[in-house]
């Protein structure tokens, strides 16, 4: 199958016009007439997830980062990025990345890791005027008030995460949940705005669970565990758009952050 095959699919739902202007996503290393047979979904690049590629014969690798974000000046292996892609083109592996333009899409990141949390009744928490239905972060409700603890854990459970970083507990029960997968703390006066009882996101500075003054909780589980749902999404996406091509989640995409507890 062409790579443009699958990449069609893919911007069908995360249009790349979606995508910020900092980010890269789409073909990193590929032309879109090249043939490829299977694809592992991972978070990252990195060696471990090459590795894998290699062994289990994926000739092109979907992640949600996007590999090169800056100019590479040399490819002399020097780091991982630029061991990754010398790899990549070596071996004939595609890379391709679907980055802000999933965060942003329509029931894209946000929306998803809602849903794995049981909260409903959805809507945009930073709507876009690039689409309609597209924004950054989702706020909605929970079935019925929860104690706040409690919904915590269910984070934790839900996503993997051993450690949840979070403000004062101001509130009991949380009702009114809103999310921000990835590094969040921009959208903090929209989660106040949309009344949420507890804001959910990641990449948090000190200073960040100062600013809601008693308003609402934030809580901070880690960027890669609120966005490990981007595997979930684009292996929907394929599997049941293309149901020829063989698609993998790999089994090697983890966070790069260990923490050490008592």
């Amino acid at each position: 199958m062409k790579i443009r095959e699958i990449t069609d699919v893919i911007e069908a739902f995360a249009p790349l016009s979606l995508q910020e202007s900092y980010d890269n996503a789409g073909l990193i290393v590929g032309r879109p007439d090249d043939e490829v047979h299977c694809a592992l979904l991972a978070v990252d690049v990195t060696d471990e997830v090459m590795d894998e590629a290699e062994r289990e014969g994926c000739d092109m690798v979907i992640t949600h980062h996007p590999i090169i974000f800056h100019p590479l000046k040399r490819l002399n292996s020097s780091n991982y990025i630029e061991r990754c892609v010398e790899r990549a083109v070596r071996k004939g592996i595609a890379l391709y990345a679907c980055h802000t333009n999933l965060d942003s899409a329509p029931h894209g990141m946000s929306w998803r890791l809602c849903d794995m949390l049981g909260v409903g009744n959805l809507r945009v928490l930073q709507p876009s005027a690039e689409m309609a239905g597209a924004g950054f972060g989702a706020v909605g409700e929970l079935p019925e008030p929860m104690p706040t603890v409690d919904f915590m854990h269910r984070i934790m459970e839900v996503t993997g995460a051993s450690v949840v970083r979070h403000s004062d507990l101001v509130k009991p029960t949380v009702s009114r949940i809103a999310v921000c997968t990835g590094a969040g703390a921009s959208l903090m006066a929209d989660a106040r705005a949309a009344g949420a009882d507890l804001y959910l996101t990641s990449d948090l500075k000190y200073n960040d669970f100062m600013t809601p003054d008693g308003a609402f909780i934030v809580a901070d589980i880690g960027h890669f565990e609120s966005e490990y749902c981007a595997i979930e999404i684009l292996f929907d996406i394929l599997s049941k758009k293309m149901i020829t091509f063989a698609v993998r989640k790999s089994g090697h995409s983890r966070s790069p952050v260990s923490y050490l507890t008592k």
